[in-house]
């Protein structure tokens, strides 16, 4: 049964509370759709290959981690903006993105979700974001080796992780941030922990890791944040009684 388009921004907005951010882009409803949605898509970004895709999809909403309007880019809606914004429009679909607010909610969020894909047990956290938990710290259920752990991101990401080999034999303690939070690295090894994990890596990240012996682990920036939508959509559609998809649309960084 559809709900009001009006009843999902409110059921978001309850669930991830974008008010107490201060983010990068605009979280919520970001462009505005027909007033029922039987359909959510979800998926990583608004791309126009996502967009179409929802499209095809017959989706009266669709559900994102990266959506549009972000600081300090051009304002003006042209070139590839003006085409997502227009297949938006033309269809009547809306767009929910938020950015922060998932990432670190404490249930569905990208990093609680990754620690549940790849079985880490949260202990605590060494940064938060408006006082929510940001960059992750805690221990694998079973100490795994540099190799063994490569090879269940692997499994687990389809992906396999650009990595840098630590100083410990066993892989135990952990700290982890999904997406772009590769500087991040200098909390992990502040705190002493045999790795980090995160989704991209920068030309200094290599240098603090062998510098510092902490086994290092970029698994992509997309693969990592492939979870939290998709927990939020299954949420959405139970408590709502709405359909919902995710789409993934394949993007190797």
């Amino acid at each position: 049964m559809p709900v009001s388009l009006k009843e999902l921004n409110s059921k978001l907005n309850t669930l991830l509370l974008p008010e107490q951010f201060k983010d990068y882009c605009p979280n919520g409803l970001q462009v505005e759709g027909r007033e029922q949605v039987a359909k959510l898509v979800s998926g990583v970004t608004a791309s126009q290959a996502l967009v179409d895709a929802a499209v095809a999809a017959n989706a009266d909403a669709i559900l994102v981690h990266h959506g549009y309007f972000w600081q300090g880019e051009d304002q003006r809606i042209n070139g590839a903006k003006r085409k997502r914004i227009k297949t938006l429009l033309e269809h009547d679909i809306s767009l929910f993105a938020y950015h922060l607010p998932l990432d670190v909610h404490r249930e569905y969020g990208n990093n609680a979700q990754l620690a549940n894909l790849l079985g880490l047990e949260i202990e605590g956290d060494l940064r938060k974001q408006n006082n929510h938990p940001l960059v992750l710290v805690g221990k694998l259920r079973q100490s795994l080796a540099y190799g063994e752990f490569v090879e269940l991101l692997q499994s687990k990401l389809g992906r396999r992780p650009q990595a840098i080999e630590g100083a410990s034999d066993k892989i135990k303690t952990i700290a982890w941030c999904t997406g772009s939070a590769q500087n991040y690295i200098d909390l992990a090894i502040e705190a002493g922990v045999d790795a980090y994990l995160t989704g991209e890596i920068s030309e200094q990240t290599f240098h603090a890791a062998k510098e510092s012996g902490i086994h290092f682990f970029s698994a992509g920036h997309h693969a990592t944040e492939r979870y939290g939508v998709q927990a939020v959509g299954r949420y959405l559609a139970t408590a709502l009684g709405i359909e919902h998809q995710f789409i993934d649309i394949d993007n190797p960084v």
